[in-house]
């Protein structure tokens, strides 16, 4: 597995849903929610798809899912 950027860890952790197929649908349904000016969310959050498409359920348990705002 490729390392998860700290951005990429993020975004997932708030959009959550406790898989990953659960994940990748929240990351896919807020995509279609950014503007067209959000380039840089755009980029992570496609970024952070792939990522999650290419991990094993073993992986994903392994994430630190809890944002950083909540510490």
């Amino acid at each position: 597995m490729t390392a998860v950027t700290y951005d990429e860890q993020q975004l997932i952790a708030i959009h959550n849903a406790g898989t990953i197929t659960d994940t990748i649908s929240a990351l896919k349904e807020m995509r279609e929610y950014i503007s067209e000016e959000e380039t840089e969310l755009k980029a992570i959050t496609d970024s952070a798809i792939s990522r999650l498409e290419e991990m094993t359920d073993e992986e994903y348990a392994q994430l630190d899912l809890i944002p950083d705002f909540i510490d």
